[in-house]
């Protein structure tokens, strides 16, 4: 059998969800604002049955139009973005910088996957790096096609390290941070325990990503990826000062998201700001700069679609009113299991919760105050019930396709869906698999 195309796969995905609502009763928790984390919380022990509201083949049709409208500043993020690095993409002076920098690596190229994961896992641990992600790729996929490696790498190295870093960061404020709030824990405690294990989860996941580009890596850099148009040399005057200007936009990228609070919309205008610059000083002109914004748009038009797509799948369950009833279902059930089996129960369930509760700080203020009373009754240490939430979710964000960064991430890459999963879910496996193990360990050791 072949594996269903990815619009076929998350179309299949808001079906089998509309048809849910006609299936499962429908329910929902009370819910109050929290003056601590700002937002809207549920209330433990106020789940009911409300009336159904079976989404309709029709009004699941319209959860797609729906979704991309939810899902709206990432959809332009995108847009422009592909749109801008087609303008840098045509002056040229991107692929000569890169190709550079992969000859002074020679011999030696296998090196640039640490730091830039670092710098990835680095971004993920302190803001929950996800969207963002898809504003490098284009660097990413030239400098990694250059050096030989495989677009995958590129994926795995940034994507995957932010993943990683966020899913097991000790001070990630829209993960652990929530939860520990809404877990009545003083914010950063445990950061040592957290620290241990997510350098061993990050130097797992490098180095299974370095083996793989090793493996895979060829020496005329061809690796299978999209084919490399040639693009005319420009002057080298004219490159220095683009690459410049790519350089100053993602400096002030990052001041804006982690000082100044930037959301996608501001995001969107710097690097469409970034085109227009790149395009009139690398010698484009107006017509020329208007027309690679075009055909920028157009090779990112699918993947924006998919953000719309995926988001499309959580809207269905909304309008059905389902996401409580399975939360509801799937965590009341382990209050009758041993403390050690719950605590693992619980991260398996957070797995589970993520496909249709896509935001790890939504599914917080969804889960943990219905799971700390529920840890509390069990015994198992609030810290613990955090760890569950964090290991689980977050390490979710590595493979289900209601990750929308995700499937917009591996369509600009040129891989597939499949493609990625074959390498991604051993890897995420093993990763459970130390999530497992520090679970354990602090229930040991009573981690509070």
């Amino acid at each position: 059998m072949k594996f269903p195309h990815p619009l076929a796969l998350l179309t299949g995905c808001i079906a089998i969800a509309a048809a849910l609502t006609w299936v499962l009763p429908a329910g929902e928790y009370t819910r109050q604002h929290d003056a601590v984390t700002g937002r809207d919380v549920v209330v433990p022990g106020t789940f009911h049955a409300v009336a159904p509201t079976p989404v309709s083949p029709f009004q699941a049709v319209v959860a797609v139009p729906r979704g991309l409208a939810d899902a709206g500043s990432v959809v332009f993020l995108v847009l422009l973005v592909g749109g801008a690095f087609v303008v840098v993409d045509q002056t040229g002076a991107l692929r000569q910088a890169t190709g550079a920098l992969a000859r002074s690596l020679e011999g030696r190229a296998t090196l640039v996957i640490p730091v830039i994961g670092l710098f990835f896992a680095t971004g993920g641990a302190l803001e929950n790096m996800s969207e963002e992600i898809i504003a490098m790729i284009p660097v990413l996929l030239v400098l990694m096609r250059q050096i030989g490696f495989d677009p995958l790498v590129a994926v795995a190295v940034s994507l995957g390290s932010a993943a990683v870093g966020a899913a097991f960061s000790p001070i990630n404020p829209f993960q652990v941070g929530i939860a520990q709030k809404l877990a009545q824990l003083p914010l950063e405690s445990g950061w040592a325990f957290r620290c241990v294990v997510l350098a061993i989860a990050l130097a797992i996941w490098l180095g299974v990503t370095m083996r793989y580009a090793e493996k895979t890596k060829r020496a005329d850099g061809q690796t299978g990826g999209r084919a490399e148009e040639t693009v005319p040399e420009r002057s080298g005057g004219r490159g220095g000062i683009v690459l410049a200007l790519v350089l100053g936009t993602f400096a002030i990228f990052v001041y804006g998201v982690l000082q100044l609070g930037w959301d996608f919309d501001q995001m969107s205008a710097l690097f469409f700001i970034m085109g227009i610059v790149a395009g009139l000083v690398g010698g484009l002109g107006v017509q020329g700069t208007a027309a690679a914004f075009a055909e920028g748009f157009g090779s990112m038009a699918y993947a924006a679609a998919l953000i719309g797509f995926a988001r499309g799948i959580f809207v269905v369950l909304s309008e059905g009113h389902i996401i409580d009833t399975v939360v509801h279902g799937v965590f009341t059930p382990i209050g009758q299991l041993p403390i050690a089996v719950s605590a693992l129960v619980m991260m398996l369930a957070h797995v589970a919760i993520h496909f249709p509760v896509p935001s790890v700080s939504g599914q917080a203020v969804l889960t943990m105050p219905v799971l700390v009373p529920l840890s509390d009754l069990l015994r198992l240490p609030r810290q613990v019930t955090v760890l569950s939430f964090q290991y689980g979710a977050g390490l979710s964000e590595l493979f289900w396709p209601t990750n929308g960064s995700l499937m917009a991430i591996v369509a600009v890459a040129g891989i597939s869906y499949e493609r990625w999963l074959k390498f991604a879910v051993p890897r995420a496996m093993l990763l459970y698999g130390v999530a497992a193990g520090a679970i354990l360990v602090a229930i040991t050791i009573g981690l509070r």
